[in-house]
Formats: structure tokens, C-alpha cells, sequence
């Protein structure tokens, strides 16, 4: 896949536990078509995926990618919004079960294309590999619970050493002359992520916004108190306004923080940076400095540093315990491999994907 994709995360590790915006993301009532695929690890979920991709692609249609948040070389998902399509990985963790089943979700069943008999025969190996990985997921989720408690402290913190009042009179006259007023009004609200904690590290797809967006505001701000203050202002007011938007959450704080907002009708992204994410010089800048005490900054300096500095080292533990995590998945998915008939799933493959890829005329 050399051409230049479109890429979120629906899901992230979070201090507040796994969040899955997989059931968010398409909309029943405006004629989206979800394919949800169940089967057991290394049963062809994602190959099956890729395979629709590269169909899609030469069809000349626009493709967004949707990783695995525990693997990012491994799709979750993949949204064609020309033709209202989603296709998603509905297994644990992010179990998606159909609002109306055959109505606008279909569900494709790759355990059909497997041995149950092999399988049986390795129970006793396929149930200790399995319950491996999920102590080490446990694992991993304790180290960023523990992480996130320090990030949402220096939250906290910052709240107390910006000038609230003064941030938010710039919002409220920033945000208008980003968003001009429409004659339509359809509003419409996606939530994913563009970053996540993944056996490789924090992950950040920034070619999702300097590749695709025109128009880029970049927020400096370490902290996340100026930012959040500035994007909900603006989210509400291009909801107001009638535009779609996609909000993308903070991967470790998705309940409290907006990362970044993306207006696609205005070709404007509004994005935080920070330290695992930066973007151009070239891009226009607000610096949450110019909204800072820096008196009362000065007294929080030492338990800021200190949270960052555990932080860093408590993902670097996430990380670590992921990798392992992945190791023992990638030979839990060996005894599937070895069980599926992957001849027939490749005919069924090519055959659905087709159906899926009809344009109506």
C-alpha cells in the first residue's frame, strides 16, 4: 500500500480503561453499510481488510485505515465513506454486535473457514497462551492507569496557572473566524484517535493531518488546559454551524481532553502539539505562554517535571509489557493459522469484496 492513507485509531489504551468508538463510527440512519468480522486470531481478519483495500484503491475510491492499537501493522478497521461503508474487526476487546442486523450490519464469519478439530486438539496450549496475554494486557493497562493519574494531575495543575478568563475570550472570538456560517446545516460528529500507546511506542499518525489539511492551527501546549478550553469552543460552534467534524480524543484521557479537531468541508485542522507529536514551523502557532502566570507556573514547575518524568517511565513499561503481549498473540495466532483453510477464505474473499465494493448507480 504505497499510496497515502487516511489513518485513525477507533480504540486506545487508556487510563480510563480501553475505549472503542468502533460503534460510533458509521450511522444507521444515514444509510451506512457495516461488514463486522468475528474470528479467532490469525484467522485472516485483517488480511481480509487489506485485500478490500487494494480493491477499493484501484476502483478509485478514497480509503481511511483504521489500525490496531496493540499492533499497528494489523488493520482494526477501514472506512470507504464515498459509498457509506465500514468494515470492522468485531472481536475482544472491541466487541461490536449488531443495533440491526441485516438491516445496515452484516456479520462475516471467518470461523467457518477453520478446523474445529485441530483446534480442540491444542486446547490445553491455546487457553494458557490466551490467558497469558491477557494478564499481560492487565498488566499494561495498570502501567498506563498509573500514567494517566500523573497526566490528568498536570492537567489539573495547569488549570490553576493559566488565565482562564483570558483564554476564553480569545476563544470565543477565535472560533468564529475559522468557521464561517453556512446555508445548510447537517452536523455530524465522528470520535477517533490519531495516537495511542502501541508495542512500538506512542503512535501518532501526524501524515493524517499535514498530508490532507490545508489550513493548520497548531496549539503548543504540554499541559492540555489552553487547548481543551480553545477546541471546545470551537467544536461546539462548528456543530452550531452545521459543519461535520472528526473530534480526536486524547488517547490516554479520551473522557477529558480533545487532541485535535478536523473541519474536511474547510480542509482546517486544528491540532495540540506536543511532546510525542509535532508538527511543521510553517503552520500558524498559538502558544499557551501567552495565557500563562508564570509566578504560579514557577511553584508547580517541580511537580510538573516530576509527573513527566514518571510518566515517561511508566509508558515505557506499557510499552515493554505490550511487546511481550504481541509476542505471545503472534503464537497464539500460529495453532489458527494452522486450522484455517485459508484456499476457501480466499475465494470467499474476493467474492465479498466484490459485493461490498458494488456502487450503487
Amino acid at each position: 500500500m504505497e499510496n497515502k492513507f487516511l489513518k485513525y485509531f477507533l480504540a486506545a489504551n487508556s487510563a480510563e480503561g480501553f475505549e472503542s468508538y468502533f460503534c460510533d463510527n458509521y450511522d444507521y440512519n444515514d444509510g451506512w453499510r457495516a461488514y463486522i468480522i468475528k474470528g479467532g486470531p490469525g484467522t485472516g481478519k485483517s488480511s481480509f481488510m487489506k485485500y478490500v483495500v487494494v480493491k477499493a484503491v484501484e476502483k478509485g475510491l478514497c480509503v481511511e485505515l483504521c489500525p490496531c492499537s496493540s499492533d499497528p501493522d494489523s488493520l482494526d478497521g477501514v472506512i470507504i465513506k464515498e459509498i457509506k461503508t465500514i468494515i470492522l474487526d468485531g472481536t475482544a476487546p472491541h466487541v461490536v454486535e449488531p443495533k440491526y442486523a441485516g438491516v445496515c450490519e452484516e456479520i462475516i464469519n471467518l470461523g467457518q473457514f477453520w478446523n474445529s478439530e485441530k483446534l480442540r486438539e491444542r486446547a490445553n496450549e491455546i487457553i494458557g497462551v490466551t490467558t497469558q496475554n491477557k494478564k499481560l494486557h492487565k498488566t499494561a493497562a495498570a502501567y498506563i492507569s498509573a500514567a494517566g493519574e500523573l497526566v490528568y494531575d498536570n492537567y489539573k495543575l495547569s488549570k490553576q496557572f493559566i488565565n482562564k478568563q483570558k483564554c476564553e475570550n480569545f476563544a470565543l472570538n477565535f472560533a468564529p473566524s475559522l468557521l464561517p456560517k453556512k446555508m445548510s446545516f447537517k452536523p455530524k460528529e465522528w470520535v477517533r484517535f490519531i495516537g495511542g500507546v502501541t508495542p512500538k511506542g506512542v503512535v501518532a499518525f501526524k501524515s493524517t493531518v499535514e498530508d490532507f489539511y490545508e489550513n493548520i492551527v497548531v496549539i503548543d501546549d504540554k499541559y492540555g488546559a489552553v487547548a481543551n478550553i480553545i477546541m471546545q469552543k470551537i467544536r461546539e460552534l462548528a456543530l452550531l454551524r452545521g459543519y461535520e467534524i472528526i473530534t480526536l480524543k486524547n488517547p490516554f484521557l479520551p473522557s477529558k481532553i480533545i487532541d485535535h479537531i478536523l473541519i474536511p468541508e474547510l480542509s482546517l485542522a486544528i491540532v495540540r502539539e506536543y511532546e510525542y507529536i509535532k508538527f511543521g514551523e510553517q503552520h500558524r502557532r498559538i502558544h499557551a505562554r501567552r495565557f500563562t502566570d508564570v509566578n504560579v507556573l514557577r511553584e508547580c514547575r517541580n511537580r510538573l517535571t516530576y509527573n513527566r518524568r514518571l510518566t515517561r517511565e511508566l509508558f515505557l513499561g506499557a510499552i515493554e509489557t505490550l511487546g511481550k503481549a504481541k509476542a505471545v498473540h503472534d503464537e497464539l495466532e500460529k495453532y489458527y493459522i494452522d486450522a484455517m483453510d485459508f484456499h476457501a477464505l480466499t475465494l470467499f474473499a474476493q467474492k465479498k469484496t466484490e459485493e461490498i465494493l458494488k456502487i450503487k448507480p
